[in-house]
């Protein structure tokens, strides 16, 4: 590492990890410095309470962020790249069974191909059964909805150009759907093929809550897809067509109480009518308000300490 700006930025969030900090930050150390480059190391601490803190502070080569409490990994990851200098962004897990190994193979592929990410793919999963069943299924739903191109979406372990990041705020799971947004900006994504080790140290943290917020995510991501610069045209067409609806059946109603004698007093449709152009009208203003307030630039997290 030096005073210049670095080549590389790697950033890992940590959250409860304290036994796999020092191995995985030797490793990376390693690796680095065997590429003979510039390089950086940002840690996020994700509001760990199992000691990994003090472990954090006492790396005197790397920069490390504080978090006030546990936002998330799309939160910590987010952090660490608004802080990276590097030309290229290397994001990578911290359970150890990500291999900083693999970031030589990976950086080539990058420049050889002239793409902008490259996503790891853990063709051979060290995980538990039901783990990989529930990637499996995340997969399928995936292809569905986002089709990112991409075999693991899961694979923290990437590379990008910094430029990736220009107006990109991670929250929620987004950090699995990287790859998708950027593709749909332009960008060109790659995969390759990468190791997986077993944990050694401390628990998963993916549990039924991530599935489902992933599940959330993607359908966010759908709609960001389809209407997210242009929200007014669903949410303004479908008040539309409901005020038209309830305008007709008003003047239907209206029509026949004038020149035909229909009796409404015992009927139900002048309400029904009156709340089809309610609903419709309430959905047209939600349409304008969202079109107004397309661009959310609040903070997702709270950042405690940074040390240099």
């Amino acid at each position: 590492m030096t005073n210049k700006k670095p080549l590389f930025s790697i950033v890992i969030p940590i959250n409860n990890e304290k036994e796999n900090i020092l191995p995985l930050n030797e490793r990376i150390h390693s690796t680095m410095r065997k590429m003979k480059t510039s390089y950086e190391v940002i840690m996020v601490d994700d509001g760990s309470t199992d000691g990994s803190t003090e472990i954090l502070k006492k790396i005197k080569k790397n920069i490390i962020i504080i978090f006030r409490k546990n936002f998330g990994q799309s939160s910590a990851l987010d952090a660490g790249i608004k802080v990276a200098t590097g030309d290229y962004i290397i994001t990578l897990d911290g359970d150890g069974q990500n291999d900083p190994v693999d970031i030589p193979k990976m950086y080539e592929y990058l420049i050889n191909d002239d793409l902008d990410v490259v996503c790891g793919w853990r063709k051979v999963r060290k995980d538990t059964a039901s783990k990989r069943i529930i990637s499996n299924g995340a997969r399928v739903l995936r292809r569905i909805l986002v089709d990112d191109g991409i075999h693991d979406s899961g694979c923290t372990l990437r590379i990008y150009k910094q430029d990736c990041f220009e107006d990109l705020d991670l929250y929620g799971e987004l950090h699995r759907m990287i790859p998708a947004l950027l593709k749909w900006r332009g960008y060109k994504v790659g995969e390759i093929e990468v190791s997986h080790h077993e944990r050694q140290f401390g628990v998963s943290k993916y549990g039924w809550q991530r599935t489902i917020k992933g599940f959330l995510d993607m359908i966010y991501i759908w709609f960001w897809r389809k209407y997210a610069s242009k929200p007014l045209h669903i949410f303004g067409g479908l008040g539309l067509l409901l005020t038209s609806l309830g305008l007709m059946t008003a003047t239907i109603l209206l029509v026949l109480r004038l020149f035909f004698e229909y009796s409404l007093s015992d009927k139900i449709w002048p309400l029904f009518s009156m709340m089809l152009i309610l609903v419709g009208l309430q959905l047209l203003l939600t349409g304008l308000l969202a079109a107004s307030n397309i661009e959310n630039g609040k903070k997702k997290y709270f950042i405690r300490n940074i040390k240099k």
